[in-house]
């Protein structure tokens, strides 16, 4: 994994379009229904105080993003407690899997969550993503009730939690 770099990244450098662009697309083909993705997040929830987006490179070449949102000022989610951050837009580029990239990018998430006194982390992945789902749930996170934007799709939508 010594050819695994990982850099903190605005949403918009190249790196970061493009990965966003790929997970965008994969996601509108895997749940072509209206409503069932759910695909915003702003600069100002990634700010340094805030969050972080990574982007991870295989030998220099963008591969894999995820990004880390505190959820202290989201008044649609409270209920979730005032520690809590979401992991949002992780991708891993589909020539790029199954080489530990996306445990790597996860566990790095987890220590910007540390460092931030976030205490738990909760997410939203698909029904259709078992491959997201397997990870997630090797790494020790559990299944929760659905929160927020995601109450609406319960259809697509798994949402999970882990206290860090």
């Amino acid at each position: 994994m010594s050819e695994i770099e990982f850099s903190s990244e605005s949403l918009g450098s190249d790196a970061a379009a493009s990965l966003i662009a790929q997970l965008n697309a994969e996601l509108s083909a895997r749940y072509p229904e209206p409503g069932a993705t759910h695909f915003r997040l702003d600069p100002g929830e990634i700010a340094p105080s805030a969050g972080v987006f990574l982007v991870a490179r295989l030998l220099g070449r963008p591969v894999a993003c995820g990004a880390l949102r505190s959820l202290r000022d989201h008044a649609s989610v409270r209920e979730l407690g005032p520690r809590v951050g979401e992991l949002k837009r992780m991708y891993v580029a589909a020539d790029a899997r199954r080489k530990g990239i996306g445990r790597a990018l996860l566990a790095r998430l987890e220590d910007h969550a540390r460092a931030l006194g976030l205490e738990r982390l909760v997410l939203e992945t698909g029904t259709r993503q078992a491959e997201a789902l397997a990870l997630y749930a090797s790494s020790g996170f559990m299944p929760m009730l659905a929160y927020g934007e995601y109450s609406s799709s319960p259809e697509t939508s798994v949402c999970m939690s882990k206290v860090l």
